[in-house]
C-alpha cells in the first residue's frame, strides 16, 4: 500500500508533521481506495493544487473549490491567519500548520 509516510511523525495540531496528512486522512488510509490515495498523495506533493497559496505562492487544494461540501481543513484547530492573509483559499499545508491555534 503506498503511503506518503516518512516517519517523522508528530501531531502539529491536527496535520503530522512528517507527512502532511490530516490526523483524519492517517486514521482512516487503510480504508481509502488506492484512487483516494493517489489523490491524497497528488495534493501533498503538489502536483495537484487548485489555487495558489495566499502565503508562499505555492500550490495548495480547497476541498470546496473542488465542489465538495466540506474541506480537509474543517477537521483541523482554527488557526489565527494574519490580517494580510485575509482570502478565501486554503493556505498550503506548510504554511498552515505554522500558524498559531485560535
Amino acid at each position: 500500500m503506498k503511503t506518503p509516510c516518512i516517519a517523522a511523525c508528530k501531531n502539529d495540531r491536527g496535520i503530522c508533521s512528517g507527512c502532511l496528512r490530516t490526523m483524519e486522512e492517517i486514521l482512516e488510509w487503510r480504508t481509502f481506495s488506492d484512487t483516494k490515495r493517489d489523490e491524497i498523495i497528488d495534493v501533498l506533493s503538489g502536483d495537484t493544487s487548485d489555487h495558489s497559496c495566499p502565503s508562499c505562492n505555492g500550490p495548495a487544494s480547497c476541498d470546496l473549490a473542488q465542489g465538495k461540501q466540506t474541506c480537509w481543513c474543517f477537521s483541523l484547530e482554527k488557526r489565527i491567519l494574519p490580517t494580510e492573509l485575509s482570502s478565501d483559499l486554503c493556505l498550503c499545508r506548510t504554511c498552515l500548520s505554522k500558524l498559531e491555534t485560535a
